[in-house]
């Protein structure tokens, strides 16, 4: 018997689908990904990027507050205590993402920890297979895979990655290694700014490398960096090549102006990217239209709906231009929606 609705992703984007389609009684299955290395690396692990922040300000009805019972309380305990301690006083995105997944699974969610490698759009019901081998059929599928972390395609940068080269600080800042040590953060947006910040809590000093002379960064982020005493800023400057042995990793990085030839080199012990994404729609690729930039393309305005009927994309593998959680989590509602009134006018619901 073919599943309703499949939900391929684990981000706020396939909660938020999960939560809705869930209260329309279509018994949605989740595939949220796989905990593999390669997935670690990737930043693709379950849960998605907002797993990968540390405090989220900006998602409505969370502010500031002591939730550490209320979090005891929501989250089912065998997932409870694998979280991290809390160390501050809003809500982190490991906690928000958690109480989605948990939100989703007070409805009846079903959820595979597998990743969706081959999906066939061409008949119906569809079908999608796990990277474990396991085939499912479904009537509809929403797409939530959202997009993964960039990095510079150095042969130095791939040499030393896990040994000190990073494309996440929540993840691997507060390593030993990372303590008490100088620092690089290569970027200029609000991403940027905040691994910068976060880094800064470890680290001696944090080097925020930026090929411009001014941040693109919201206002409010960009102040933050420049007057945290522990951020330089490294102007008009790229990464030319990361500096290391195989016994210490990382231990520089050397930089090229982007305004002329000249080179100079920064002693640290690590190097974050966060130098935008890339969309996680390699499985999906010749199977559904993308744009030039490999997202999802909305076929609809103001719908999910995809080149294929009865395949719907929500969050930050269709959207790169908001990719923001609350978007993400409103295409996710918006998905869900869709699907169930075309469901409905198949007969199928």
């Amino acid at each position: 018997m073919p599943e309703n609705v499949v939900i391929i992703g684990s981000g706020p984007a396939a909660w938020a689908a999960a939560i809705y389609t869930a209260r329309a009684a279509l018994r949605p299955l989740v595939f949220e990904g796989a905990i593999t290395e390669d997935n670690r690396i990737a930043g693709t692990l379950p849960l998605g990027q907002l797993a990968l922040t540390t405090e989220v300000e900006n998602y409505p009805g969370f502010p500031h507050g002591n939730l550490e019972s209320y979090l005891d309380d929501a989250i089912d305990p065998s997932q409870r205590q694998m979280m991290a301690p809390r160390t501050q006083h809003g809500v982190s995105g490991p906690e928000l993402m958690e109480l989605m997944r948990q939100q989703a699974k007070n409805f009846e969610t079903r959820i595979i920890t597998d990743d969706i490698v081959e999906v066939d759009f061409s008949r119906r019901p569809f079908k999608l297979r796990s990277s474990e081998g396991q085939t499912t059929e479904a009537r509809a599928v929403i797409v939530a895979t959202g997009a993964r972390a960039n990095y510079l395609g150095l042969p130095s940068e791939d040499h030393y990655k896990n040994r000190g080269v990073s494309a996440c600080a929540v993840c691997d800042g507060a390593l030993p290694r990372f303590r008490n040590q100088p620092l690089v953060v290569v970027g200029g947006g609000d991403s940027a700014c905040e691994e910068a910040s976060y880094l800064s809590k470890f680290a001696s000093k944090v080097h925020m490398i930026h090929r411009r002379d001014q941040l693109r960064a919201s206002k409010i982020m960009a102040q933050r960096v420049l007057e945290d005493p522990k951020i330089e800023m490294a102007w008009n400057s790229v990464v030319d090549e990361v500096l290391g042995d195989d016994r210490q990793g990382v231990t520089g990085v050397r930089l090229k102006s982007s305004v002329d030839d000249s080179r100079h080199e920064l002693p640290a012990s690590g190097m974050f990217l966060a130098i935008g994404h890339t969309p996680n729609t390699h499985f999906v690729e010749g199977k559904l239209e993308l744009t030039p930039k490999k997202y999802i393309k909305w076929t609809v305005p103001f719908r999910t709906n995809t080149s294929v009927e009865g395949v719907f994309a929500a969050g930050d593998v269709a959207d790169d231009y908001y990719r923001q959680a609350i978007t993400a989590a409103g295409s996710g509602c918006m998905a869900a929606l869709d699907a169930e009134r075309w469901l409905a006018h198949q007969g199928s619901h």
